[in-house]
């Protein structure tokens, strides 16, 4: 079984940086990919960003693109979010996600992930 836990949300803002990190339970982490979505109240859960299992390869929403990088530790268990440039549109609960993916897969649909963490707040003032 995969457990997720993230961490590093907090109340910043706007403008201001705050780093995520996803610490990922088991010893096959560097098979899966990993992906970050946000759900904001009153809204549907949305994607944010992948990385593959290797780390080589990854994918934004247009919305972050520029302003926010994903990236992993294979030797620490560890997917990070780093969030710069925040804007109060950013205000939502992030969930990390792990999927069993192939070298170089990435994916940007909330479906194909087979675990969650139990998300972590983030909230940006104007």
């Amino acid at each position: 079984q995969v457990q997720l836990v993230a961490s590093g949300g907090g109340l910043v803002q706007a403008g201001g940086s705050l780093r995520l990190s996803c610490a990922v339970s088991g010893r096959t982490f560097s098979s899966y990919a990993m992906g970050w979505f946000r759900q904001a109240p009153g809204k549907e859960r949305e994607f944010v960003a992948t990385i593959s299992s290797s780390g080589r390869s990854t994918y934004y929403a247009d919305s972050v693109k520029g302003r926010f990088t994903i990236s992993r530790d294979n030797a620490k268990n560890t997917v990070y979010l780093q969030m710069n440039s925040l804007k109060p549109g950013d205000t939502a609960v992030y969930y990390c996600a792990a999927v069993l993916g192939r070298t170089g897969q990435i994916f940007f649909r909330a479906r194909s992930y087979d675990y969650w963490g139990q998300g972590t707040q983030v909230t940006v003032s104007s």
